[in-house]
């Protein structure tokens, strides 16, 4: 998506004219490789680093144009929303050094980008998915100012047609629609590129396909969104929904989304994948191809293939085949590796890429062309295994068994992972250093997920929900600088949180979301049980599809038990929760949005004394509850504060 388009919509003869670019590309690639004309004989190895800009809050912070602006490196680029940018790594042969020069370039990378970050009051975070995000972050407001991006947003939206549903269960359920594809924004990853022949691109294809579960599986760092314990990499699942055409209406029907693992494996050429993808995938948008291709082989040059790299740049296989023009003038094959989540630190995403290019190149050896012993739809179920457990998951390899993906790799990968770094001429040094990182992973049980998940869920439930995302953000951030890998950090505590008043500025910091609701059609006993049982002073009332209907509360039940003359049987048999509830439309609500400051003028202009919580303005679907309760415990932790405050005075005064 780096080309820059004019249109974000296309008439029919504009989208055609594009179709017949696309189509004499395609008969280009072919004659290029009938001809011979590929680069072959040299091996390289490239990256992509995307990161969060975060601010001094550990929120996002949408920054990027004034970031980059003030870096002279065309290295970096922009991204989606205006809280994330890139940095693309110069490629470099694969032999030697190799990957420690590409630690180095991260290590640069990053150092260039916390220091023009910091001019801001900002800071680098590296992980899959930024714990601190929230859904109102994602709003075509913080999508970055470059016409692409708008194009890719109205092109996608008129094909869907409505708004993007979002259900990914994990140990809890993550349910939302959103009006854009601006949930894309809410992930980060770490993209390698593997340089290869045309003789060799589908098999070398079909085992990046079948090596993408156990990366996956050690490389995860995405378990949370919007405070919910989803997949060990979360990313996966939204990042194909955030991008998807189809709707629930055409469930009958096998569409593929364009955030794709694929449905088979390749037989004979990259050819395969380009044309399924021409085939199957409709034309987002296009520009005005001047070149003519053909002319330019007739002339002895090598095509850009425009038209193809953008189309190409508009499907999101998980394992992308690439063309590309080296500085020699020659084109070339790449295989994108697009599985793994930015972050934790440079070397530990360097370890995981060591890890690939090691079984890319070992692979073929030890076993041959995997679509010879596997089935594809194994390799597939594999990835999205690896996605939702991590080390944990079990993994079906070639001999036909299942292993847990931390004994796959640890007994069978890593040493053929080690066997083909050795026979590509990685120093061993690096090698050992590297692969000892997967290691000592696996062995503490720790990766970037499982850390993240701990830190989260070791913290006290009682503080506030954004406090604790707030404080492994900041263990991010911190340990990230510090560079040591992921399996040597502390967990996350809550005293490496910023501020306490920083995490009760809105609502949905926190708001009550596990709570009791009943039905207007039950009965009040059953109300009047549940408050007793729970000791609550509110219940809300909702319909079957979770909308806002009325709330009970203890005033209203004391007023009713008193006109009934304390009769618990004509409470019990006679009276409906509809006939005691305040209606919907008597209620004053505030969404997850609203400030602190808002909501407690509110409770006071009005005297109540709890406050539905429900998605938007927009919309009456039941999210949270905010009660007095929680504003006590904010003013007690005020009012903690500031007694220490005088403490530590007094204590310096004398």
């Amino acid at each position: 998506m780096g080309e820059e388009v004019d249109t974000p919509g296309m008439e029919a003869e504009e989208r055609n004219e594009f179709m017949r670019a696309l189509l004499r590309d395609v008969r280009a690639l072919e004659r290029m490789l009938d001809d011979g004309r590929f680069e072959t004989g040299v091996r390289r190895i490239g990256a992509e680093q995307e990161m969060f800009l975060v601010d001094s809050s550990y929120r996002p912070a949408p920054i990027n144009d004034a970031v980059l602006g003030d870096i002279e490196d065309d290295r970096f680029v922009t991204e989606l929303a205006k809280f994330n940018m890139e940095f693309n790594a110069y490629p470099t042969d694969f032999e030697g050094d190799c990957l420690r020069q590409m630690e180095e370039q991260l290590d640069e990378c990053l150092s260039i980008a916390r220091e023009h970050a910091a001019g801001h009051d900002a800071d680098i975070a590296l992980t899959g998915i930024l714990p601190t995000i929230r859904k109102s972050d994602l709003t075509l407001d913080n999508m970055t100012d470059r016409t692409r991006y708008h194009a890719l947003n109205e092109a996608m939206t008129e094909l869907r047609g409505t708004d993007y549903e979002f259900n990914i269960k994990g140990i809890d359920e993550f349910s939302v629609t959103h009006d854009s594809v601006m949930l894309e924004a809410a992930n980060t990853s770490f993209q390698i590129h593997f340089q290869v022949e045309p003789d060799e691109f589908a098999t070398l294809y079909n085992i990046a396909q079948v090596t993408s579960a156990p990366v996956l599986a050690l490389s995860t760092f995405s378990p949370l969104l919007f405070g919910k314990r989803l997949w060990h990499e979360t990313r996966i699942a939204l990042f194909q929904q955030s991008i998807d055409t189809r709707t629930t209406e055409l469930h009958h029907r096998e569409l593929e989304p364009r955030v794709t693992f694929g449905n088979d494996w390749i037989e004979d050429s990259v050819l395969e994948v380009y044309k399924q993808d021409i085939a199957r995938f409709r034309l987002l948008f296009g520009v005005d191809v001047e070149e003519d291709p053909i002319a330019k082989l007739d002339a002895g040059e090598t095509p850009n293939l425009d038209a193809l790299s953008l189309h190409n740049g508009t499907v999101y296989r998980w394992n992308r085949a690439c063309y590309g023009v080296s500085d020699n003038g020659k084109p070339h094959l790449r295989i994108e590796n697009r599985v793994m989540p930015s972050g934790p630190t440079p070397v530990d995403e360097v370890a995981n890429a060591a890890f690939w290019f090691g079984l890319m190149s070992g692979f073929l050896s030890e076993y041959g062309d995997p679509k010879e012993a596997m089935e594809f739809n194994t390799a597939k179920t594999n990835f999205f295994s690896a996605a939702r457990e991590g080390i944990s998951a079990p993994l079906t390899w070639m001999d036909g068994e299942t292993y847990p993906a931390a004994d796959l790799i640890q007994g069978k990968l890593l040493p053929l992972a080690a066997e083909g770094l050795q026979s590509s001429g990685i120093d061993d040094r690096d090698i050992e250093r590297y692969l000892s990182i997967i290691d000592r992973r696996i062995q503490n049980e720790q990766t970037g997920s499982q850390w993240m998940l701990r830190s989260f869920q070791n913290m006290d439930d009682e503080k506030g929900l954004g406090e604790r995302l707030a404080a492994v953000t900041r263990g991010v951030v911190e340990n990230g600088s510090d560079r040591k890998p992921v399996a040597e950090w502390s967990l996350a505590e809550l005293e490496e949180s910023v501020p306490w008043e920083e995490h009760y500025l809105y609502v949905s910091q926190y708001m009550m979301t596990d709570f009791f609701t009943v039905n207007e059609d039950q009965i009040v006993d059953l109300v009047t049980n549940v408050m007793n049982w729970e000791h609550l002073r509110h219940v809300p009332v909702e319909d079957t599809e979770h909308r806002l209907v009325g709330l009970v509360t203890h005033r209203t039940l004391l007023q009713l038990f008193a006109e009934q003359q304390g009769d618990p049987e004509a409470l019990a048999e006679d009276i409906e929760v509809a006939d005691v509830m305040l209606p919907a439309d008597e209620l004053y609500t505030v969404t997850p949005e609203t400030t602190t400051l808002e909501a407690i003028q509110l409770m006071r202009e009005k005297e109540i004394s709890a406050l539905p919580v429900v998605a938007s303005e927009d919309s009456d679907k039941l999210v949270g509850l905010v009660t007095e309760t929680e504003f006590m415990d904010i003013a007690r932790a005020l009012l903690t504060e500031r007694l220490e405050g005088l403490d530590e005075a007094d204590s310096d005064d004398s």
